[in-house]
C-alpha cells in the first residue's frame, strides 16, 4: 500500500499505509521520526484509545474546532441509506479530526483516535507527528467528491472518494510561510477505505490507501 500525498510530500516516509487529509508540497526532504506510539495501534484487532461506552455515540463524539483559515466543501449528498448516509458523516468528521491534529500539533490528539482503530491508527500518528517535527500546519481549501460507499451486512463498509487538493497548502508555524504549489494532475487523489462500525455505533477506520493523479478525480 502507499501512503496518501501529503503537504510534506518530499519527504522519504516509509510508512505503509495511507493517511486521511492532507494538501501538496514541501521543500523538506528529511525523514520522519518516531515519536510516542498509540497503545494497542499495532493491530487492527485492537482499539486505540475512545470515550467512555457509556452514553450514546452522538453524546461522545469529540468537539473538532478548525481555524478560519480552513475551509471543506463536502460533495458527497445524502444516498437515502441510514448506514451508508452514517459512513459519510462519520468519514467528514475523521478527516477534519486529523487536521485539527495537525493545528494542534498533537500526534496522539483524542479527536482523530476516537475515528481511527489498529493500522489507521498507528499510521495515522506517524502522519500528523511529521508535521509537528517540521513545525508545519495546513491552510487553504479542501474539496472532497465522486464519493462510492458499500455497506455488508457484517458491519463493514468500504469508502472510496477523491480529493481536490490544488487550493491547499502547507504553513510553516515559526515563520508563518506558505509553500504554494501549483495544481498539476498528482493535486488530484482518491481514497479507498476500510471501515467498521464499532460498538458505539461509529463508523471507525481500519485501513486507508490512496493514489494521486488518479484519472477519475481529474477534472
Amino acid at each position: 500500500m502507499n501512503r496518501r500525498p501529503t503537504l510534506l510530500a518530499a519527504l522519504a516516509l516509509t510508512a505503509t499505509a495511507a493517511l486521511t487529509l492532507s494538501a501538496c508540497g514541501s521543500d523538506d526532504d528529511s525523514p520522519a521520526k518516531d515519536k510516542d506510539t498509540i497503545a494497542g495501534a499495532d493491530t487492527g484487532d485492537k482499539k486505540s484509545p475512545s470515550p467512555a461506552t457509556s452514553a450514546p455515540a452522538s453524546d461522545d463524539r469529540p468537539k473538532i474546532e478548525l481555524p478560519s483559515d480552513l475551509s471543506y466543501t463536502f460533495d458527497w449528498p445524502k444516498t437515502g441509506n441510514k448506514e451508508k448516509d452514517a459512513v459519510l458523516a462519520d468519514s467528514e468528521q475523521s478527516i477534519k479530526a486529523v487536521d485539527q491534529a495537525i493545528v494542534k500539533q498533537d500526534a496522539l490528539d483524542k479527536a482523530y483516535l476516537y475515528y481511527y482503530e489498529g493500522e489507521a491508527a498507528a499510521e495515522t500518528q506517524k502522519f500528523v507527528q511529521d508535521y509537528v517535527d517540521h513545525k508545519a500546519a495546513i491552510t487553504g481549501s479542501y474539496r472532497f467528491y465522486a464519493p462510492e460507499v458499500n455497506v455488508g451486512k457484517d458491519g463493514t463498509a468500504s469508502l472510496s472518494y477523491c480529493e481536490d487538493q490544488g487550493k491547499a497548502f502547507v504553513k510553516y508555524l515559526q515563520t508563518e510561510k506558505i509553500k504554494k504549489t501549483e495544481v498539476t494532475a498528482k493535486s488530484y487523489v482518491i481514497y479507498h477505505t476500510s471501515l467498521k462500525k464499532n460498538d458505539e455505533g461509529v463508523w471507525v477506520i481500519q485501513k486507508i490507501v490512496s493514489q494521486s493523479g488518479s484519472a477519475k478525480c481529474q477534472p
